[in-house]
């Protein structure tokens, strides 16, 4: 079937939400527990390469980026979050996600990116592995998540193009 990626907008919002509520769900995909509302999200990711997978009509999957510092140093170093609905997972709408995401970061002047992914959740390790990004490292007792303390996994994908001189 065939998915088209999208820059995302705010009519994409509900089922961007939708998909974010999966995910929470889950208890692998974020430490949040609360979904935002536009307004937060909108203010909490960059403003560019944020995007959307169309298939069927409808939002499929999300990816989006967030700074994860205000320091000038650290401008072109972004956390990933890529979200598919549950559907739609093991279709590659990740993949096509992820790898547009990387070209638009790239785009934007993003030479680091970064990912925070609990250690269960094996397929978005995956997923960003074969995009690139490597293991770093694992982040013991992190946070915690509904009262438990939770590890993650910090991956990381060096730009190719972008930092490299």
């Amino acid at each position: 079937m065939a998915v088209v990626i999208e820059e995302m907008d705010p009519a994409h919002w509900q089922q961007v939400r939708q998909i974010y509520q999966e995910g929470i769900e889950t208890g692998l995909a974020t430490f949040e527990t609360e979904l935002p509302s536009w307004e937060k999200w909108d203010e909490a990711h960059l403003p560019f390469a944020r995007l959307v997978a169309i298939a069927q009509g409808l939002v499929q999957g999300w990816a989006a980026l967030s700074a994860v510092s205000t320091r000038a140093v650290y401008s072109g170093v972004a956390e990933v979050s890529v979200y598919v609905s549950a559907s739609w997972r093991g279709q590659g709408v990740g993949t096509a996600l992820l790898k547009r995401l990387v070209d638009d970061s790239q785009k934007n002047g993003i030479w680091t990116l970064q990912s925070g992914i609990f250690p269960e959740n094996v397929s978005s390790i995956a997923l960003h592995e074969s995009c690139g990004f490597r293991v770093v490292g694992t982040r013991k007792r992190i946070g915690k998540l509904h009262g438990i303390w939770r590890d993650t996994v910090l991956l990381e994908r060096r730009s190719e193009v972008m930092g490299v001189a």
